[in-house]
């Protein structure tokens, strides 16, 4: 070297300092100082000297240059050393300098960050953007990092709906080697979905198939609805959400072949369509049952199949009758039973023939269970939804339906369940990995009424009870005339059972209100088993006691309540009770139908002042028709109430289940009594038809219409003689007709009824307006 070369050979590479304000990303600047010689010289250090390094050790720099003493080294050796310790990502800038025997190697490194803040947002905050990023104070500076937190940042706002949202990171240098982050924010309006259309569907309509979506289109409450905001995660999860609605009304060569998402020029809205290729709709034809298992009978399970020919083809059918004989196998002892259902189509007939191979599955047994990101919820709690357990025959088909029940409970956002090979191959680990999500919530809320006025509520429920599952209710309410007071607590898994046992309590007291001249108070208890007699029945055991308190009779009142509250005026109960449900919605088929019955039957006499007993039954049912866009809805219950020596108002039906009359509205009554008191009655039914439909307004509203029409009646007393005249309880039939507004709103489906009486009695008193939530079956 010192035979005369022309220049210096140097290799530098220098990264532009970050200097106070800086927008990244960063220019790279590289500058290569070629000698006038050849590339091929060779040279050879006997020292290596390192400058600038401040926290990094030189045996550390040295690992990384890998330039070994007194060894030919060339100038791609120098060049290759160089680009390793850029990789290095430790360095803001590197130059390596031949000095004789000596290489001199020069690096800056990059600053320890000191503060990092975020400017600018206003929606989502500091505490929540910082889980995001992956830059940290006190580390080592790294601008690509702060690039990729910088992308991280914007989609986080993509997820959130804010597609127009920016980003821009800045570093400011400090004393010390230090720099402080700042990401600048610009969070921009939510990016709605505007519209959302469909082609290729010629069964249903555009409106029938949004409301399948997870993702609606933005209405006049867009600033509360956070599903009508476009989320490109959320587009498969509704592709798979219309692939299932067809499939399981018989479209089973449903396809969605694309989802198109086109934002406006604005950047503040999408357009959605979805290509729908619907297929033909096919039906049930031949079912049948065979074994490929020696010695197996079919008979008992070709039973379970429940299929009928003509009945509309349907997974959920299929996947429920393999799973009553998988259960059918374990219980005689078959092991490693599989039911595999084989499915031929005849495209001709639109016809779906199945055979039910009944096979010997692999021996393969489940190691363990592993549980993982439930911060809250109790292991074990979990774990009862498997009814398979370690060191049992593994069965991928329970296991997915074990994870369709967890998903059921409602705690957790996500849920997802894999499986891996364990210790042997004929072992495998189940893996079940869970996000928890708020549970409880705290509610307050006013009411108003013609018959109570102006009321207050609060309520406090919580469904997963601290992590055991378990469910916690308690609510306080107010009236001008009347208090309320609940309680109510919920085991679903008794003693790891699949037995529910539950506990409530309850104290409710009023006084005089309108069409009612009278004090009352009433307080009572009642624990309860429920638990499964079929695959859609279940059966209530319960007790109850009590106190009913009747009091402060006015004196223009029918003597019949002056008599009760002189005999009866306090009363304790004791009593056993049950309730039988049929639910078909417990194993739903045909989603465009369900109907449910119930029976229930409490007797009083163990301990008290109360003999006797009350019966209701109740059936009902619902249907979709015209594609689904109309819900037909009908029902038609009863029941009869019976005391030794007669009941009380206290004990007899007010009349409430009727529409369009007030409570207490109608049934018998004293009309020789100045207050002309209604009585109550120990008898009543009621039939109900309905029927719900849109009425034109953009379905993102939540707002349908419907008409209805009730009929029935109260009546039946023990004590008909009045002060001065006979009471009439005979059986008088009511009738009302009405239309309705059901709105989906943000607190929970309330109900709007607008009624008429067509049929009364001239003391009937009617109401031709209630607000209600809404329920349905």
């Amino acid at each position: 070297m010192a035979n005369g070369l022309h220049s210096v050979l140097r290799i530098c590479a220098t990264r532009k300092a970050l200097r106070a304000s800086v927008v990244f990303p960063a220019v790279a600047m590289t500058c290569v100082a070629v000698p006038v010689i050849a590339q091929a010289q060779q040279y050879s250090f006997s020292r290596v000297e390192i400058v600038g390094n401040e926290r990094i050790e030189p045996a550390t720099i040295l690992s990384y240059a890998r330039i070994a003493r007194n060894t030919p080294v060339t100038a791609a050796d120098l060049n290759a050393a160089y680009q390793r310790l850029t990789g290095s990502g430790l360095f803001e800038s590197v130059s390596l300098t031949p000095r004789g025997n000596t290489l001199q190697i020069t690096v800056q490194e990059y600053p320890t960050v000191n503060v990092i803040n975020f400017e600018g947002n206003r929606i989502v905050k500091d505490a929540v953007l910082s889980k995001v990023i992956q830059t940290r104070s006190n580390r080592v500076f790294n601008p690509a990092e702060v690039e990729a937190d910088a992308q991280r940042l914007v989609q986080a706002y993509a997820d959130d709906g804010r597609m127009a949202a920016r980003v821009t990171p800045k570093v400011i240098r400090r004393s010390g080697n230090r720099v402080d982050v700042a990401f600048e924010i610009k969070e921009g309006k939510v990016t709605s979905v505007e519209r959302i259309t469909f082609t290729g569907n010629r069964s249903f309509s555009d409106r029938r198939l949004r409301q399948v979506l997870a993702t609606k289109q933005a209405g006049i409450f867009r600033t509360f609805v956070k599903n009508d905001t476009f989320n490109p995660n959320r587009v498969s999860v509704d592709r798979q959400k219309l692939i299932d609605f067809y499939r399981s009304r018989g479209y089973m060569d449903v396809d969605v072949r694309g989802v198109s998402s086109q934002m406006t020029r604005q950047r503040d809205a999408f357009y959605m369509t979805f290509n729908v290729v619907e297929g033909q709709k096919f039906h049930f034809n031949n079912v049948s049952t065979t074994s490929e298992i020696d010695g197996l009978d079919t008979s008992e399970y070709e039973k379970l199949a429940r299929i009928r020919p003509g009945q509309t083809y349907s997974p959920q059918a299929i996947e429920l009758a393999v799973t009553r004989m998988e259960q059918l196998g374990i219980k005689q002892g078959v092991q490693f039973l599989r039911v595999e259902p084989r499915v031929t189509q005849d495209q001709r007939t639109q016809a779906v023939n199945v055979d039910f191979a009944l096979v010997r599955g692999p021996r393969v047994f489940v190691q363990r269970i592993d549980i993982e990101g439930n911060t809250a919820t109790l292991d074990r709690v979990i774990r009862r939804e498997f009814k398979t357990v370690e060191g049992d025959p593994y069965n991928p088909r329970e296991v997915k339906n074990a994870t369709d029940r967890v998903r059921a409970l409602g705690f957790f956002k996500t849920v997802d369940v894999n499986t891996k090979q364990g210790s042997g191959p004929d072992q495998v680990v189940v893996d079940v990995n869970v996000e928890e999500q708020p549970t409880g919530s705290l509610g307050f809320g006013a009411s108003y009424s013609k018959t109570d006025g102006v009321g207050f509520n609060a309520s406090l429920d919580e469904k997963n009870f601290l992590g055991r599952g378990q469910y916690l209710g308690l609510s306080l309410g107010t009236t001008k005339d009347n208090n309320n007071s609940s309680f109510r607590f919920v085991e679903p898994r008794f003693l790891g059972r699949d037995v529910s046992f539950s506990f409530g309590a309850g104290y409710f007291t009023s006084s005089s209100a309108t069409n009612q001249n009278f004090d009352t108070r009433r307080i009572n208890l009642s624990p309860a088993f429920e638990f499964p007699v079929s695959e859609r029945g279940r059966l209530q055991v319960r007790y109850k006691v009590g106190e009913d308190t009747l009091s402060n009779v006015s004196a223009d009142s029918s003597q019949i309540l002056k008599d009760e509250e002189a005999t009866k005026g306090t009363q304790r109960y004791s009593g056993v009770g049950y309730t039988y449900s049929y639910d078909t919605s417990l194993e739903q088929i045909d989603p465009r139908f369900n109907w449910k019955f119930s029976l229930s039957q409490d007797f009083w006499g163990l301990g008290g002042d109360v003999t006797g007993g009350t019966t209701s039954a109740k059936i009902q049912g619902e249907r979709k028709v015209f594609n689904e866009e109309v819900t037909l809805r009908a029902s038609l219950e009863g029941g009869a109430v019976h005391a030794t020596g007669g009941t009380t108002i206290l004990q007899r039906y007010n009349g409430n289940q009727i529409r369009g009359f007030e409570s207490y509205g109608i049934g018998p009554r004293d009309g020789s009594a100045p207050n002309n008191d209604a009585l109550g009655g120990n008898y009543y039914w009621a039939g109900k038809v309905e029927a719900q439909f849109p009425i034109g307004l953009p379905e993102e509203y939540g707002i349908t219409g419907g008409l209805f029409w009730d009929v029935g009646s109260v009546w039946g007393l023990d004590n008909t003689s009045g002060t001065s005249a006979t009471v009439d309880d005979s059986m008088h039939i009511r009738s009302a007709v009405g239309v309705s507004i059901f709105w989906d709103s943000g607190i929970g489906p309330l109900r709007l009824n607008f009624s008429r009486a067509i049929k009364k009695e001239d003391y009937d008193r009617t109401q031709n307006f209630d607000l209600t939530l809404s329920t349905q079956f």
